[in-house]
């Protein structure tokens, strides 16, 4: 029986999948028992969604771009008659013999997937996929063995912690497992809050049982009988999918009193967050299960000896459980096949910004951030120059173009300022002031300060007025060396990561593109044309063919001029809304 697989995650969704996915289903419905329709989540390809994929036998072949209607036309032509529609829209093959194929083939085979492993190919509402994928395999054999030989396998195959600190699993795993505690907890970081990051989302939506069976194999390594999912409600598809998932792991024994019958108690609820950044830090993570304000403590003592509570926690993130089971089954020398020596495995990126291929990709530790931008993310939209890389989020720092061969690890990345992060990379043109980003990543981490430090509450909001004179033009030389104390008095000072790092990108920019800081002070101007207090509108009269569209657009009437006559745009009433620039069909509306 052919299959036909849409994929249902949300960027699917929110590029018009379930149009696409209801237009199948009536045809379906027009042939009973002949064809099976199926849901799936993110493939990583969100750039071509809505995604159709047909599996006939062996053989796959995805569609990108599938309106209602193209999914009308798969239907009759490749389902029904067999006949492939070749061109563009053919992003990705595989043929009998396991060939790749497809107008963008490279995004998929350059990858290494072990936390993807089941994303985009499995439904995720059902038990049953999973465990035809192999899933639930890996907590099997872990109950058979002892809790110290488990995390063994963790700490010799070297995983390190993939929410952003990178710690050794296996370690952390050992200090909890040596506490004396009636009762210990697991808890999954599902709080992702990076601006452009969507790894943790698309896993828990695309494969929630890899996430459940890795916690639970937690559990049984440190003792412990209970675990929260602590999810932010902005994953509203998320959530849903995992009470489907720990429903079904409830009913099948996977989950529950006396696990797989093994005498060993295990469950799991999910909590969800209210979206507070300064939550995805583990001591205010765990006040905000307990209902208290979500606010970093001093530490020590650390989770693994007093954590929710007051009880021995462990605390991982996502995409940490979810290679968990591939370990368990795999053995740690077939993780250390991927990657460096420092840091083995693979790592969950997810691409966004001005790269022409924005999606998830998830690569061995060690591929440098180059091959991630050029040969998975397809280089730069419009063809435009390669300016630098945002990496570890609002935490994390700018790397330049000129540093594009560096290797993304846990050890190669900091050297350059930034961080890893949780896997949030967002590309950066020649359009892009550098300024600007270090003003906007400083006013979100400024917002979501929990207030308290001193340092980190009011050091951040002086180095934010700062940037905002600098980006208004009214900067003064003395502003940088401003910039850079407040930098390492609030690092120093703060309690918890988010005032340690939040100086990041503000210090990396200042590394490498003080020039832009220094354009903006001296000369009033913003190199990229994106402060706009610093740009000024014009009309190219080369170009103007006097049409009257910029005028007729203007909310504050600066435009004056004559139909069939060159326009003039009144720089002390214009307010720089750009209508002038979108509303010209001839480029004749210019900034400098």
């Amino acid at each position: 029986m052919k299959k036909i697989v849409v994929g249902m995650g949300t960027c699917g969704l929110s590029a018009g999948a379930q149009a696409t996915y209801d237009r199948l289903k009536k045809l379906v419905d027009e042939h009973p028992g002949d064809y099976a329709l199926v849901r799936t989540g993110c493939i990583g390809m969100c750039y071509r969604e809505p995604l159709v994929e047909i599996r006939d036998g062996s053989k796959r072949f995805v569609y990108g771009g599938v309106t209602p209607d193209f999914a009308e036309e798969i239907f009759d032509g490749h389902v029904k008659d067999g006949r492939i529609l070749d061109g563009d829209s053919l992003v990705y093959t595989v043929d009998e013999e396991g060939r790749t194929g497809g107008a963008e083939h490279d995004f998929l085979d350059m990858q290494e997937r072990i936390v993807l492993r089941n994303c985009g190919t499995i439904n995720p509402e059902s038990i049953e996929d999973y465990e035809a994928a192999g899933g639930y395999g890996g907590l099997k054999k872990a109950l058979a063995m002892e809790p110290d030989n488990i995390i063994r396998v963790i700490r010799d195959s070297g995983l390190r912690g993939r929410g952003g600190g990178g710690f050794p699993t296996g370690l952390k795993w050992s200090f909890t497992a040596k506490q004396e505690s009636d009762v210990k907890y697991v808890i999954c970081n599902a709080d992702e809050g990076d601006p452009g990051a969507f790894m943790d989302r698309s896993v828990l939506e695309g494969d929630p049982h890899a996430v459940l069976e890795g916690m639970v194999i937690c559990g049984k390594a440190i003792g412990a009988s209970f675990g929260y999912i602590y999810c932010r409600a902005e994953y509203p598809l998320a959530i849903r999918r995992l009470e489907i998932a720990i429903a079904a792991a409830r009913e099948k024994g996977y989950l529950g009193a006396d696990v797989l019958g093994s005498g060993f108690d295990f469950d799991i609820k999910i909590k969800q967050g209210a979206g507070a950044f300064v939550c995805g830090e583990e001591t205010a993570l765990i006040a905000s299960i307990e209902g208290k304000r979500g606010m970093p403590k001093i530490r020590p003592p650390f989770p693994a000896e007093k954590g929710l509570w007051g009880k021995p926690t462990n605390n991982n993130n996502v995409e940490t459980y979810a290679n968990v089971p591939w370990i368990i089954v795999n053995g740690s020398d077939a993780f250390r096949a991927y990657g460096t020596e420092k840091s083995p495995g693979t790592k969950v990126f997810a691409l966004a910004g001005k790269v022409l291929h924005g999606g998830l990709a998830e690569v061995s530790m060690g591929t440098s951030i180059g091959d991630l931008v050029f040969r998975i993310g397809g280089g730069i939209k419009q063809g435009k120059e390669f300016k630098a890389v945002q990496m570890g989020g609002p935490s994390g720092g700018c790397i330049p173009a000129s540093m594009k061969d560096t290797p993304v690890d846990f050890e190669s990345i900091p050297a350059t300022g930034a961080i890893m992060g949780s896997g949030g990379l967002v590309v950066m043109d020649e359009d892009t002031c550098m300024v600007e980003i270090a003003r906007f990543f400083l006013d979100f981490t400024q917002k979501e300060s929990c207030g308290k430090c001193t340092f980190c509450r009011v050091g951040t909001l002086r180095m934010l007025e700062i940037l905002e004179r600098i980006t208004r033009g009214e900067g003064v030389p003395e502003d940088i060396d401003k910039l850079e104390q407040l930098s390492v008095q609030i690092k120093e000072a703060s309690l918890c990561g988010l005032g340690q790092t939040a100086p990041n990108p503000v210090q990396t920019t200042l590394r490498y593109y003080l020039d832009e800081y220094k354009v903006h002070i001296f000369d009033s101007r913003c190199p990229a044309g994106e402060c706009q207090a610093l740009v000024e509108f014009s009309i190219d009269p080369e170009k103007c063919v006097g049409c009257t569209l910029c005028a007729r657009n203007c909310p504050v009437d600066a435009i004056s001029g004559k139909p069939k006559e060159v326009h003039v745009i009144d720089t002390e009433v214009c307010v720089k809304c750009g209508k002038c620039i979108t509303s010209c069909n001839f480029g004749a509306v210019v900034t400098r």
